[in-house]
Protein backbone atom coordinates (compact mmCIF):
# COMPACT_ATOMS: atom_id res chain seq x y z
CA UNK A 1 0.00 0.00 0.00
CA UNK A 2 1.45 3.44 -0.93
CA UNK A 3 1.17 5.81 1.67
CA UNK A 4 2.60 9.65 2.25
CA UNK A 5 3.54 8.66 6.25
CA UNK A 6 5.45 5.81 6.86
CA UNK A 7 3.92 5.54 10.14
CA UNK A 8 -0.09 4.64 8.20
CA UNK A 9 0.23 1.18 8.40
CA UNK A 10 1.25 0.27 12.03
CA UNK A 11 -0.65 3.09 13.08
CA UNK A 12 -3.72 1.73 11.47
CA UNK A 13 -2.68 -2.01 12.86
CA UNK A 14 -1.89 -0.50 16.34
CA UNK A 15 -4.89 1.65 17.05
CA UNK A 16 -7.60 1.12 14.71
CA UNK A 17 -8.12 -2.87 15.83
CA UNK A 18 -6.48 -2.26 18.75
CA UNK A 19 -2.60 -3.19 20.52
CA UNK A 20 -3.15 -6.64 19.04
CA UNK A 21 -4.33 -6.16 15.60
CA UNK A 22 -6.38 -8.51 14.20
CA UNK A 23 -4.68 -11.07 16.94
CA UNK A 24 -6.01 -9.83 20.08
CA UNK A 25 -4.42 -12.22 22.39
CA UNK A 26 -1.10 -11.12 21.09
CA UNK A 27 -2.21 -7.57 23.53
CA UNK A 28 -2.07 -9.99 26.55
CA UNK A 29 1.85 -10.87 25.85
CA UNK A 30 2.84 -7.40 26.07
CA UNK A 31 5.29 -7.77 29.65
CA UNK A 32 3.86 -6.49 32.31
CA UNK A 33 5.79 -3.71 34.38
CA UNK A 34 8.47 -5.11 37.49
CA UNK A 35 6.18 -6.14 40.20
CA UNK A 36 7.75 -3.08 42.35
CA UNK A 37 6.46 -0.60 39.70
CA UNK A 38 3.12 -2.01 38.59
CA UNK A 39 0.42 -0.13 39.56
CA UNK A 40 -2.42 -2.11 40.32
CA UNK A 41 -5.42 -0.57 38.26
CA UNK A 42 -9.14 -1.77 39.10
CA UNK A 43 -10.24 -4.41 36.24
CA UNK A 44 -13.66 -5.33 35.29
CA UNK A 45 -14.97 -8.63 35.86
CA UNK A 46 -14.78 -11.22 33.36
CA UNK A 47 -18.03 -11.57 32.64
CA UNK A 48 -21.18 -9.44 33.32
CA UNK A 49 -24.77 -8.90 32.32
CA UNK A 50 -25.61 -7.77 29.32
CA UNK A 51 -27.01 -4.81 31.31
CA UNK A 52 -23.94 -3.75 32.80
CA UNK A 53 -21.72 -3.84 29.44
CA UNK A 54 -22.36 0.22 29.21
CA UNK A 55 -21.67 0.66 33.15
CA UNK A 56 -18.69 -1.64 32.64
CA UNK A 57 -17.03 0.46 29.57
CA UNK A 58 -17.83 3.50 31.54
CA UNK A 59 -15.74 2.11 34.40
CA UNK A 60 -13.26 1.23 32.01
CA UNK A 61 -13.16 4.54 30.21
CA UNK A 62 -12.58 6.29 33.60
CA UNK A 63 -9.68 3.77 34.49
CA UNK A 64 -7.92 4.52 31.00
CA UNK A 65 -8.08 8.66 31.49
CA UNK A 66 -6.41 8.12 35.40
CA UNK A 67 -4.15 5.20 34.36
CA UNK A 68 -0.82 6.53 35.91
CA UNK A 69 1.59 4.61 33.50
CA UNK A 70 1.17 3.83 29.80
CA UNK A 71 1.81 0.03 30.93
CA UNK A 72 -1.51 0.22 33.19
CA UNK A 73 -2.94 1.77 30.20
CA UNK A 74 -2.62 -1.15 28.12
CA UNK A 75 -4.00 -3.40 30.57
CA UNK A 76 -7.44 -1.22 30.62
CA UNK A 77 -7.40 -0.58 26.83
CA UNK A 78 -7.45 -4.70 26.35
CA UNK A 79 -10.00 -4.78 28.73
CA UNK A 80 -12.11 -2.52 26.65
CA UNK A 81 -10.81 -4.13 23.45
CA UNK A 82 -12.36 -7.22 25.31
CA UNK A 83 -16.03 -6.24 25.44
CA UNK A 84 -15.85 -4.38 22.16
CA UNK A 85 -14.94 -8.06 20.44
CA UNK A 86 -17.54 -9.76 22.26
CA UNK A 87 -20.74 -10.67 20.58
CA UNK A 88 -23.50 -13.09 21.43
CA UNK A 89 -23.68 -14.36 18.45
CA UNK A 90 -21.99 -17.26 17.60
CA UNK A 91 -22.70 -16.97 13.85
CA UNK A 92 -21.24 -13.65 13.94
CA UNK A 93 -18.22 -14.86 16.47
CA UNK A 94 -17.35 -17.87 13.74
CA UNK A 95 -17.40 -15.40 10.48
CA UNK A 96 -15.07 -12.84 12.71
CA UNK A 97 -12.66 -15.72 13.13
CA UNK A 98 -12.66 -16.69 9.45
CA UNK A 99 -12.38 -12.91 8.53
CA UNK A 100 -9.39 -12.74 10.72
CA UNK A 101 -8.17 -16.00 8.63
CA UNK A 102 -8.22 -14.43 5.31
CA UNK A 103 -6.61 -11.55 6.42
CA UNK A 104 -3.57 -14.13 8.06
CA UNK A 105 -4.20 -15.01 4.59
CA UNK A 106 -3.46 -11.80 2.87
CA UNK A 107 -6.96 -12.62 1.31
CA UNK A 108 -8.52 -9.12 1.80
CA UNK A 109 -11.41 -9.83 -0.55
CA UNK A 110 -12.40 -12.24 1.54
CA UNK A 111 -12.01 -11.12 4.98
CA UNK A 112 -13.88 -7.76 3.55
CA UNK A 113 -17.24 -10.79 2.12
CA UNK A 114 -17.11 -12.11 5.53
CA UNK A 115 -17.58 -8.89 7.36
CA UNK A 116 -20.04 -7.74 5.16
CA UNK A 117 -22.11 -10.87 6.46
CA UNK A 118 -21.39 -9.89 10.19
CA UNK A 119 -22.88 -6.67 9.69
CA UNK A 120 -26.44 -7.76 7.84
CA UNK A 121 -26.21 -10.33 10.62
CA UNK A 122 -25.39 -8.19 13.82
CA UNK A 123 -25.59 -3.97 12.46
CA UNK A 124 -24.76 -3.23 16.16
CA UNK A 125 -22.07 -5.21 16.31
CA UNK A 126 -18.94 -2.45 15.64
CA UNK A 127 -15.92 -4.54 15.86
CA UNK A 128 -17.50 -5.65 12.61
CA UNK A 129 -17.71 -2.28 10.93
CA UNK A 130 -14.72 -1.31 12.68
CA UNK A 131 -12.17 -3.99 11.22
CA UNK A 132 -13.98 -3.59 7.63
CA UNK A 133 -13.08 -0.06 7.72
CA UNK A 134 -9.76 -0.99 8.15
CA UNK A 135 -9.58 -3.26 5.38
CA UNK A 136 -11.23 -0.47 3.28
CA UNK A 137 -8.47 1.77 4.65
CA UNK A 138 -5.51 -0.74 3.71
CA UNK A 139 -7.12 -0.86 0.30
CA UNK A 140 -7.01 2.72 -0.20
CA UNK A 141 -11.29 2.51 -0.20
CA UNK A 142 -11.72 5.91 1.69
CA UNK A 143 -15.25 6.69 1.45
CA UNK A 144 -16.07 3.04 2.05
CA UNK A 145 -13.62 3.16 5.55
CA UNK A 146 -14.77 6.83 6.18
CA UNK A 147 -18.81 5.56 6.23
CA UNK A 148 -17.90 2.56 7.98
CA UNK A 149 -15.75 4.31 10.79
CA UNK A 150 -18.71 7.08 11.63
CA UNK A 151 -21.39 3.88 11.49
CA UNK A 152 -18.70 3.11 14.30
CA UNK A 153 -18.80 6.30 16.40
CA UNK A 154 -22.19 6.48 16.35
CA UNK A 155 -22.36 3.65 18.38
CA UNK A 156 -19.63 4.37 20.46
CA UNK A 157 -18.10 8.12 19.89
CA UNK A 158 -15.58 6.72 22.46
CA UNK A 159 -14.51 4.42 20.16
CA UNK A 160 -10.67 5.78 19.82
CA UNK A 161 -9.53 3.13 17.48
CA UNK A 162 -11.97 4.64 14.95
CA UNK A 163 -11.12 8.26 15.73
CA UNK A 164 -7.77 7.55 14.86
CA UNK A 165 -8.51 5.43 11.76
CA UNK A 166 -10.84 9.08 10.85
CA UNK A 167 -7.62 11.17 11.43
CA UNK A 168 -5.09 9.07 9.68
CA UNK A 169 -7.98 9.06 6.85
CA UNK A 170 -8.57 12.44 6.78
CA UNK A 171 -4.14 13.12 6.97
CA UNK A 172 -3.73 11.10 3.50
CA UNK A 173 -6.55 13.28 1.45
CA UNK A 174 -4.92 16.04 2.92
CA UNK A 175 -7.39 17.15 5.44
CA UNK A 176 -4.98 18.38 8.35
CA UNK A 177 -7.56 20.09 10.23
CA UNK A 178 -9.98 17.78 10.60
CA UNK A 179 -7.12 15.13 11.04
CA UNK A 180 -6.09 17.49 13.86
CA UNK A 181 -9.72 17.45 15.43
CA UNK A 182 -9.83 13.61 14.78
CA UNK A 183 -6.43 12.96 16.59
CA UNK A 184 -7.43 15.14 19.51
CA UNK A 185 -10.79 13.32 20.31
CA UNK A 186 -8.81 10.18 20.43
CA UNK A 187 -6.52 11.07 22.58
CA UNK A 188 -9.24 12.94 24.62
CA UNK A 189 -10.47 9.50 25.33
CA UNK A 190 -7.14 7.73 25.70
CA UNK A 191 -3.95 9.90 26.26
CA UNK A 192 -2.10 6.40 26.09
CA UNK A 193 -2.27 6.22 22.12
CA UNK A 194 0.92 5.83 20.54
CA UNK A 195 2.25 8.01 17.95
CA UNK A 196 -0.88 10.01 17.87
CA UNK A 197 1.02 12.62 20.13
CA UNK A 198 3.71 13.13 17.65
CA UNK A 199 0.87 13.83 14.72
CA UNK A 200 -1.26 16.28 16.88
CA UNK A 201 1.92 17.84 17.51
CA UNK A 202 2.83 18.29 14.20
CA UNK A 203 -0.45 19.16 13.06
CA UNK A 204 -1.05 21.53 14.90
CA UNK A 205 2.41 23.41 13.93
CA UNK A 206 0.90 22.96 10.48
CA UNK A 207 -2.80 24.01 11.51
CA UNK A 208 -2.63 26.15 13.93
CA UNK A 209 1.18 27.57 13.30
CA UNK A 210 4.00 27.76 16.17
CA UNK A 211 3.56 29.70 19.52
CA UNK A 212 5.61 32.59 19.75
Amino acid sequence: MAVRFPFARTLCLALVLGTAGLAPALAQDDPAPPAKQQKKVPEAPAKLPKPDRTKNLDFLFGALKAAPDDASAKHVEARIWAIWLQTPSDTAALLMARAKAAVDAQKIDVAVKLLDSVIKLRPDYIEAWNRRATLYYVQNDYARALADFREVLIREPRHFGALAGLGMIMQEVGDEKRALEAYRKALAVNPHLEKVPDQVKALTEKVEGRDI
